[in-house]
């Protein structure tokens, strides 16, 4: 394996518009990334495309395949999981639709070298940063986040953002066994732990693109999860320190 202290983590499903490209993208930054596929048996071929392109960049992309839809955070933990065993230093999460400008990786990654324990490439820091969303979208992402600050007391402009930089010593801190949230939801409930640990925080700007390619996977029913969720997470926060492992 070549040698890299960063890696991407990209869960797919039905991606194959968008994946070999985003490959190639990634992996030709200047940074040597590594790259991590986690792909939940697209029936579209994804996870064949993937392994096609192995041979291309072997020791840099990697390939996890899961029988069926488990949902993104139970995706990233098995990620994580992989990456620390392997002593990555620095953990990204992605999405493979280039909604996240894969340009913008090098940002996140000096902001952690920089001194801070979570990155977020955040839409909301300077006004509403995102290009080809609805306006009823824009709305909805933009309230949730107000909501989720409400009611949890974080500062944090873009609290369901997915687009991060964790430094290994937050997910090592972390019982991710007790991470409740397995949806869209878990982006919420990951930064309110890191959070909660006093963790140093940081939102970086960026412009989310809506993708051009495939078909998005968002929808009410899953910001509504979010928002319902959420007031459940604060309220199991007042109660137990769930996050600890134990000792």
């Amino acid at each position: 394996m070549k040698s890299s202290d960063a890696i991407v983590i990209i869960p797919t499903y039905n991606e194959r518009e968008n994946i070999a490209r985003m490959i190639h993208t990634v992996l030709s930054l200047p940074n040597d990334y590594h790259l991590l596929i986690i792909d939940d048996h697209s029936p579209d071929g994804t996870a064949e495309i993937v392994k096609e392109l192995t041979n291309t960049y072997q020791g840099r992309l990697f390939l996890l395949e899961r029988p069926g839809k488990m949902g993104l955070g139970t995706a990233y933990i098995e990620g994580f999981r992989w990456a620390l065993e392997r002593n990555y230093s620095y953990i990204f999460e992605m999405d493979s639709d280039f909604s996240h400008d894969p340009a913008d990786l090098p940002r996140l990654h000096k902001a952690c070298m920089e001194g801070a324990d979570l990155a977020i490439g955040s839409r909301y820091i300077t006004g509403v940063n995102v290009v080809n969303w609805p306006i009823g979208r824009v709305l909805m992402s933009y309230f949730a986040s107000a909501y989720v600050r409400f009611i949890t007391g974080m500062s944090i402009r873009d609290t369901t953002a997915g687009f991060k930089c964790y430094r290994r010593e937050v997910l090592q801190a972390i019982n991710l066994d007790r991470v409740r949230f397995k949806g869209y939801a878990f982006q919420i409930e990951m930064k309110f732990i890191t959070w909660k640990m006093h963790f140093r925080i940081v939102e970086i700007p960026i412009i989310f693109t809506e993708r051009k390619e495939g078909t998005s996977k968002m929808s009410r029913g899953i910001f509504r999860e979010a928002v319902l969720g959420v007031i459940s997470m604060k309220v199991r926060s007042l109660f137990s320190r769930y996050w600890l492992k134990k000792p």
